[in-house]
């Protein structure tokens, strides 16, 4: 029960024993005070019709005197009336039975009344001649008493009815303080950091809303400082002081982290951009110059890349830029370096004093896993290409003939994304996520989805997904793979959460957002809850959208996650507001843990801390190796995925059985 209440049954309580008290006291004093009278009333009466009777008995004259008691009798409130003689022999009596009417008979029982007989003796001048009994009737004291009882509970109803609002009132604004400090102790659950600035008037209250106020501005300041360590040490190990972009190393974590797996589901472009001449631009106009090209490079690098999903852009030299570009065709690498080159030479005719000829784009595309040193090799013999070609130029090309087994264009692609869609041809696959602690307990099973060429070629979801956001198909695709999804029967496997990648694009279709929410309020309560995945790289892009669909989603009681963490240098803040269930560090970190003189484990340990101090859930993708494992177990990691503990297998016989 809330302070509130408890307070305000307490008034009541303290009312009613207060009322009660009062209404026992008021009732004994009155009944008291109606004896007394019926007392008093009885002997006044018969000590006057005893005198005016008194001649008459001298006379033995009874008809008069039985005329008189008659007339006494029937116009006072009487029970009984008896002359008796000195022998106590009745003369004459008069009796009424008592019948009390508006009254009820459990009062009557409840609170007795004491009618006390009044006697007066009759005598002619010395000589006594007999005695007269009156007895009044109690029927007037109690209907007396009775409205005397009945007005004062109205009374006291209302009054109390009155002092009860007033105190629900004054309770509401004297807890008022107390409401917020409630709210802002849930705040702090919730990771909002919320501050009272109006202090109470009340002396103790000020003093606890200024101890939460205390409380948490600490809090926040811990939150913020573990924040600042994870990014300080990411960016120091990770990022390019000046430009703000990834150095070697990241870039070095990217590619290796795409690379790892099959042939069949591997592909992307490599670009190296490379500024002419920046020491000699150096030496003539100074470094500072220098630095402003090079950050002003660094920006056209990243607005002419930002529409591509997952780009790992570097400064890994002086002069020179790598954009990793995994999942995309070469259409769309040429494109990024007609963007770039023409911010490049954008740079050249702007009158900010950049030579004529600023810098090249040389490229590859592969469709295969490629070392990062033949990628680079291969890319840097483009970019000598594109240097003979003339200034401000960019060339790009496949590094093996293996590509051309792809589609081309846009065309191609869209024609066999409507072929998929018309014909439902996506295939499912299922990878387990495991609590570190217990590789045989699962956390959730996470989705992932293939489509098949005609070639027979295998086509993973990061290749085809970027193409379908592209052509505008992309709320169709997540919604056939929703639908194959929410359709599996893995109750016989204990699975309780099934994970489903989805674009932050789809979001943005109405239809889509309709057909989702309704689908999931007709989940029967037995099937598995969904969790919706996110890349952070398009998370962030698109936070305000992703923030009201989480709560959304947790309303009907599922949830949302952030795969590939770290991977973008995303300020952590945002973790606060979109509070998701968990986030899987990329694989980029976590490869690094197989090399003795890997130091991400640091980074790791801040993000972890950073993570569980908001109530997330942190997991490890890409875990391969024992060693790994155990380096992850010491940083107090949630979860593990990778080829160590399952690995993508197609959900045949898990759809089967849902058919």
């Amino acid at each position: 029960m809330t302070l509130y209440r408890q307070l305000l049954a307490f008034i009541f309580i303290l009312f009613l024993v207060l009322f009660t008290s009062t209404w026992v006291v008021k009732l004994q004093s009155t009944r008291i005070f109606l004896e007394d009278q019926l007392e008093s009333h009885a002997q006044d009466t018969a000590t006057s019709l005893g005198l005016s009777i008194s001649p008459y008995i001298a006379e033995n004259d009874l008809a008069t005197v039985e005329t008189m008691i008659n007339a006494v009798f029937d116009r006072g409130y009487y029970s009984r009336i008896v002359l008796v003689n000195l022998d106590d022999k009745k003369l004459i009596e008069r009796k009424l039975e008592v019948v009390i009417s508006d009254v009820p008979a459990w009062f009557i029982q409840a609170i007795p009344l004491q009618t006390p007989a009044a006697s007066a003796l009759i005598s002619s001048g010395w000589k006594q001649m007999g005695s007269l009994h009156v007895e009044s009737h109690p029927g007037y004291a109690y209907k007396t008493l009775w409205d005397a009882t009945v007005n004062m509970a109205r009374v006291y109803a209302v009054t109390g009815l009155f002092a009860l609002i007033l105190g629900v009132v004054g309770l509401r604004l004297l807890l008022r303080p107390l409401r917020r400090i409630e709210q802002q102790a849930e705040d702090i659950c919730r990771k909002q950091y919320t501050f009272q600035a109006k202090l109470p008037r009340t002396r103790e209250l000020r003093s606890v809303v200024a101890a939460m106020n205390s409380m948490t501005g600490k809090v926040k300041q811990m939150f913020d400082e573990q924040a600042q360590v994870a990014e300080r040490l990411r960016k120091n190990t990770y990022s390019d002081v000046l430009t703000g972009l990834g150095n070697r190393r990241y870039l070095q974590g990217q590619v290796a982290a795409r690379m790892d797996g099959d042939d069949t589901s591997v592909g992307g472009a490599f670009l190296l951009v490379q500024l002419k001449d920046l020491l000699e631009l150096n030496q003539d106009k100074g470094y500072q110059y220098g630095d402003q090209l090079l950050q002003t490079v660094a920006e056209n690098i990243r607005e002419s890349t930002r529409y591509l999903k997952n780009a790992a852009l570097a400064r890994i030299s002086g002069g020179t830029f790598a954009i990793f570009l995994p999942d995309v065709t070469e259409e769309d690498a040429r494109h990024a370096a007609t963007a770039i080159t023409g911010n490049l030479e954008g740079l050249a005719g702007g009158g900010v004093g950049a030579p004529e000829n600023v810098g090249h784009v040389g490229g590859v595309s592969f469709d295969r896993v490629v070392p990062i040193g033949l990628l680079l090799s291969e890319a840097d013999r483009m970019l000598s290409a594109a240097q003979r070609q003339g200034p401000n130029a960019w060339a790009v090309g496949p590094i093996s003939s293996e590509a051309e087994e792809l589609p081309r264009g846009q065309q191609e692609w869209r024609q066999i994304l409507e072929q998929v869609l018309s014909n439902k041809s996506i295939v499912l696959f299922s990878q387990s996520v495991v609590q570190s602690g217990n590789l045989q307990q699962r956390m959730h099973l996470e989705i992932l989805s293939r489509i098949i060429l005609e070639t027979g070629r295998m086509i993973s979801a990061g290749l085809f997904i970027p193409l379908a956001e592209r052509l505008r198909c992309i709320s169709a695709i997540d919604r056939l793979v929703l639908e194959m999804a929410m359709q599996i029967d893995c109750g016989g496997r204990h699975i309780t959460e099934l994970a489903v990648n989805i674009s932050p694009s789809s979001l943005k279709d109405a239809d889509f957002v309709s057909w989702l929410t309704t689908s999931l309020r007709k989940l029967p309560s037995t099937a598995p809850r969904m969790i919706f995945e996110f890349a952070e790289f398009n998370a962030t892009r698109e936070m305000t959208l992703l923030q009201g669909f989480t709560r959304e989603v947790k309303d009907l009681g599922h949830s949302v996650g952030l795969d590939h963490f770290g991977q973008s240098f995303a300020n952590f803040g945002y973790l606060k507001s979109l509070q998701p269930k968990y986030v899987k560090i990329d694989k980029a970190f976590t490869d690094e843990l197989k090399n003795e003189e890997g130091d991400s484990n640091f980074f790791i340990g801040s993000l972890v801390s950073v993570a569980h101090s908001l109530d997330i859930l942190v997991i490890a993708e890409g875990v391969e190796e024992e060693k790994q494992l155990q380096i992850l177990r010491d940083l107090n990691i949630d979860g593990i995925q990778g080829y160590l503990v399952d690995q993508p297998a197609e959900l045949v016989s898990c759809l089967e059985n849902s058919v």
